[in-house]
């Protein structure tokens, strides 16, 4: 058998990829609901900004 270690070499790989995904994950504490609130208003800040540039 040549390729005996390929398994071991991608399940390594894998790993050491969902490791560094986890890292990126931000955990900011909020719930749904408050993330979904949070959320809304960046989006309506940055279309009255967009509205305004349009204006200008």
């Amino acid at each position: 058998m040549t390729r005996g270690n390929q398994r071991d070499l991608a399940r390594a790989k894998n790993q050491k990829k969902l490791k560094d995904a986890a890292g990126k994950k931000a955990d900011d504490g909020l719930t749904h609901q408050q993330r979904k609130e949070r959320d809304a208003e960046l989006m309506r800040k940055k279309q009255e900004q967009a509205k305004q540039a349009k204006t200008a």
